[in-house]
C-alpha cells in the first residue's frame, strides 16, 4: 500500500523539476531570440557584399564586352592590346598616338608598326619633359616614337614648345598634345583609344576588387552559416528543454494522481479500521453484557420458569440491536473519510489553480513572445518587399512625374480655356450690367414721369376741389346732392354724359398712365444689379486666379523644360566629341527668351572646322550631329525598344565603325534593345543577332535568322 507522504514529496519533487525545466526552456528561447538577432544582422552584410560583388562583375563584363566590341576586324591584335599603361596617363597615351594604337605590329598587314633603327640618333626631348615610354610598357616597335614624345605640366608647354626638334610632341596628363610645327591640339574629350586604355586599366584593377569582395563576401557567408548553426543549435536545445518539460509534467500529474490514489487508499483503510475497531468495541461490550446477562439468565434460569420463547426473542432484539450499531459506525466511518477525502481534494484544487496560474502567466509571456517574433517577422517581411518593390517604385515614379506633367500641361490649357471662357462670360455679364442700368435708368425717368403726373393729378384734384368749394361752397362729395342727381333717380341724356365721358378720358389721358408698380420694379431691378455686380466680382477673382495658376504651371513648365533641355545639351556634346572623335556642338533656344516659344538651333564644329548650323554641314556630317541629337534625348528618357532605320545610310565606313562602337556602348549602358534595319556590312557583322528578309517571288517575303 502507497505511503501518502512518499506520494505527498514526490509531488513536490516533480513541482520543482518542472519549475526548473520551465526556466531552462525560457532560457534556452532568449538565447535562440539572440542568435536569430545575430543572423538576421548577419545577413545584412552578406547582402551588401553581394551586391558590390555583382556590381563589380557587372562593370568588369560590361567593360569587356566594350573592349571585345572595338577590336578591330581582320585576325590581327592592335598594338594597343599589348600596351600597359600606368593609371591617370591613358588620355595622354591616346591623344598622342591616336589612331595608330589600333595597328597591328604583324608584318603581313596592310598597315603595321615595325622596328625601325635603334633610336641612338636620335634627338634629346628639352629639359623638364619626360619621355612618354617612362609611363608605357610597349613592344619595341613603339620604342622610338614614344621616345620622342614628352609628357609635361599645362604650365610648361607654352616655354617647352620652342624647344621641340623635327618629330617630336609633348603631350599633357589631360590629353592635349603640342607638335614641333606648332600645331596644338586641345584637351576637350579624350579619344576612343584613351578611353579603350582607361578601360584595360580599369579592368585590371576590377579583378583585384572582385577578388577582395569575393573574399569578404565568403567571411560574411561564413558569419552568416554560423548564426544559421547557432540558430539549429538553440532550436535543438529548446526542443530537448520543450520535451523534459512536458516529460516533467507528465511526472507532475503521474505523481498527483498516484497521491489522489493514496490518499483514497489511506481514506479508505481508515474508515474500515475505525468500523472494526468499533465493530469490536460492540462486540466487546456486548460479550460482557452478555456474560453479565448470561449471568442473570443461569441465576434466574434456576429460579425461573422455562423461558425459551423469551429468550429467542430476546436474542432477536440483540441481534437488531447489533445491526443497527453496526451500521451506525459504518456511517461514521464513511462520514470521516468523505471529510478527509473533501479536505485532500480541496488540497488538490488548491494545487491545481496554482498551477493553472503558472500555466497562464507561461502563456501570457508566450503570447506576448509570439507576437514580438511576429511583429518583427512583418517587420522583415515589409523590408523585403520594399527592397523588392524599389526599382520599380523609382519606374512608378518616374512615369508618375511624367504623368503629372502632362496633367499639368493640359490643366494649363483647360485654365487657358476657362480663362478665355471667363473673359466671354465677363464681356457677356458687363453688356447685361450695362443693359440692367440702361434699363434702371429708363424706370426711374418713368417713375419721376409718373410721380410727376401724380404730382399735376393731385394739383388737377385740389383745384377741382378747390373750384367747387369756391364755385358751390360745399364739399366736392355733395356735388351729387346738388347736381340734384338723388340714388336710383332717372339720368341725365347719354349722349351728354358720354361727352362728359369722353371728355374725363381725354383728361385723364393727358395725366398719362400711373406705373403703380414702380418702386416695386426699381427694388427688383437694383437687387439684380446687386447680384451681376457680385457675379462680375466673382469672375475677376476667378480671372486672378486662373492667371496665377498659369503663370505657376508656365514657370514649372520653363524649370522643367531648362533643366531637361540642360541635360540633353551636355549628352549631345559628349556624344558629338564621340562620334566625331573630337569637335564641339551645342543646342542654342533662339527667337525667343521664353524657353516654351523659343526656337532650338543646333551649332556644330567638326574637328577642323568653324562652327555652323546644321544645314551647312555634309551629308554625312548631318547624319552624325542628328545621330547624337537622338541618342542624347533617348538617354534622358531610355525607352526598352528602339527601332533605327537605315540611320548608316548615308555614313561611310569608318564613321559606320563609330555608329557601330556607340551602339556597342549605347547597348552596354541601358537596358534598352535596339533592333536595327540596315543594308550596311560592316553594321551587319557587328550586331548580335541578324534577320534577313528575301523576296523569292514578287510580293512574298521570307523571314531568314543568321546566328
Amino acid at each position: 500500500l502507497d505511503n501518502p507522504a512518499e506520494r505527498q514529496d514526490a509531488v513536490e519533487a516533480a513541482e520543482i523539476a518542472v519549475e526548473d525545466a520551465t526556466i531552462a526552456a525560457e532560457e534556452v528561447e532568449s538565447a535562440l531570440a539572440h542568435a536569430r538577432s545575430n543572423e538576421l544582422m548577419a545577413r545584412g552584410p552578406v547582402e551588401s557584399a553581394r551586391s558590390a560583388l555583382n556590381a563589380l562583375e557587372t562593370e568588369k563584363r560590361t567593360i569587356s564586352r566594350m573592349l571585345a566590341a572595338g577590336a578591330l576586324s581582320g585576325g590581327f591584335v592592335p598594338v594597343a592590346e599589348m600596351i600597359r599603361v600606368d593609371r591617370g596617363y591613358e588620355a595622354a597615351l591616346g591623344a598622342a598616338l591616336g589612331d595608330d594604337l589600333e595597328t597591328p605590329v604583324d608584318e603581313s598587314a596592310s598597315a603595321h608598326w615595325s622596328i625601325n633603327g635603334d633610336g641612338a640618333s636620335d634627338p634629346g626631348l628639352p629639359e623638364g619633359a619626360l619621355p612618354l615610354s617612362s609611363y608605357v610598357t610597349a613592344p619595341p616597335e613603339l620604342a622610338r616614337r614614344l621616345g620622342q614624345i614628352g609628357v609635361i605640366a599645362q604650365s610648361d608647354a607654352e616655354r617647352l614648345m620652342p624647344l621641340l626638334r623635327p618629330g617630336q610632341r609633348l603631350v599633357t596628363r589631360e590629353g592635349a598634345v603640342y607638335r614641333w610645327d606648332g600645331h596644338v591640339s586641345g584637351s576637350e574629350a579624350p579619344g576612343a583609344a584613351a578611353l579603350r586604355l582607361s578601360q584595360k586599366n580599369r579592368l585590371s584593377e576590377l579583378e583585384g576588387e572582385i577578388d577582395e569582395a569575393r573574399d569578404i563576401l565568403s567571411e560574411t557567408e561564413d558569419a552568416l552559416a554560423q548564426a544559421g548553426s547557432a540558430i539549429s543549435i538553440e532550436e535543438k536545445r529548446l526542443a530537448e528543454a520543450r520535451d523534459r518539460s512536458r516529460f516533467a509534467a507528465r511526472q507532475l500529474s503521474d505523481a498527483r494522481d498516484a497521491l489522489a490514489a493514496a490518499e483514497r487508499a489511506a481514506g479508505d483503510l481508515t474508515r474500515r479500521r475505525d468500523v472494526v475497531a468499533e465493530a469490536v468495541s460492540q462486540l466487546t461490550g456486548q460479550i460482557e453484557d452478555l456474560g453479565v446477562q448470561e449471568e442473570d439468565a443461569r441465576i434466574e434460569l434456576e429460579d425461573a420458569p422455562d423461558l425459551s420463547a423469551i429468550d429467542a426473542k430476546l436474542l432477536n432484539q440483540q441481534s437488531v440491536v447489533a445491526t443497527d450499531r453496526g451500521r451506525l459506525a459504518e456511517a461514521r466511518a464513511a462520514f470521516e473519510g468523505q471529510s478527509r477525502e473533501i479536505e485532500a481534494r480541496k488540497r488538490r484544487i488548491a494545487a491545481i489553480a496554482q498551477e493553472r496560474a503558472t500555466w497562464v502567466s507561461r502563456m501570457t509571456s508566450a503570447a506576448d513572445h509570439i507576437g514580438s517574433l511576429r511583429q518583427r517577422e512583418e517587420e522583415a517581411r515589409d523590408e523585403i518587399v520594399d527592397l523588392e518593390a524599389a526599382p520599380e517604385e523609382f519606374d512608378e515614379r518616374r512615369r508618375a512625374l511624367i504623368n503629372e506633367l502632362q496633367k499639368a500641361e493640359a490643366a494649363r490649357k483647360a485654365a487657358s480655356d476657362r480663362l478665355v471662357e471667363a473673359e466671354t462670360r465677363q464681356r457677356e455679364t458687363d453688356r447685361i450690367a450695362a443693359t440692367a442700368l440702361s434699363e434702371l435708368a429708363e424706370a426711374r425717368e418713368k417713375r419721376g414721369r409718373a410721380e410727376e403726373r401724380l404730382v399735376s393729378a393731385a394739383e388737377k384734384r385740389h383745384e377741382g376741389e378747390l373750384r367747387i368749394r369756391e364755385a358751390l361752397n360745399v364739399e366736392p362729395h355733395d356735388v351729387m346732392r346738388i347736381a340734384g342727381i338723388a340714388p336710383g333717380a332717372t339720368l341725365p341724356d347719354i349722349r351728354e354724359i358720354e361727352r362728359e365721358v369722353d371728355r374725363l378720358k381725354m383728361e385723364r389721358e393727358r395725366l398719362g398712365a400711373v406705373n403703380l408698380r414702380a418702386e416695386e420694379e426699381q427694388k427688383e431691378l437694383s437687387d439684380k444689379l446687386s447680384a451681376l455686380i457680385h457675379e462680375r466680382d466673382d469672375i475677376i477673382d476667378a480671372i486672378r486666379k486662373l492667371r496665377g495658376a498659369i503663370q505657376s504651371l508656365n514657370r514649372e513648365g520653363r524649370e522643367r523644360m531648362l533643366a531637361a533641355f540642360d541635360v540633353v545639351n551636355k549628352q549631345f556634346q559628349r556624344l558629338f566629341t564621340h562620334l566625331f572623335n573630337g569637335g564641339t556642338a551645342e543646342l542654342q533656344l533662339i527667337e525667343s527668351d521664353d524657353p516654351l516659344e523659343a526656337g532650338l538651333e543646333i551649332l556644330a564644329r567638326p574637328p577642323g572646322k568653324k562652327p555652323q548650323t546644321m544645314t551647312l554641314l555634309s551629308g554625312g556630317e548631318q547624319a552624325l550631329t542628328a545621330m547624337a541629337l537622338i541618342f542624347a534625348v533617348f538617354l534622358t528618357n531610355p525607352a526598352p525598344i528602339c527601332v533605327l532605320d537605315e540611320v548608316d545610310a548615308p555614313l561611310d565606313d569608318h564613321n559606320v565603325e563609330r555608329y557601330c562602337n556607340l551602339m556597342d556602348e549605347m547597348a552596354a549602358s541601358t537596358e534598352t534593345r535596339f533592333i536595327i534595319i540596315t543594308h550596311n556590312p560592316i553594321t551587319m557583322a557587328r550586331m548580335n543577332r541578324l534577320f534577313g528578309v528575301t523576296m523569292a517571288e514578287q510580293g512574298v517575303s521570307q523571314l531568314v535568322s543568321v546566328d
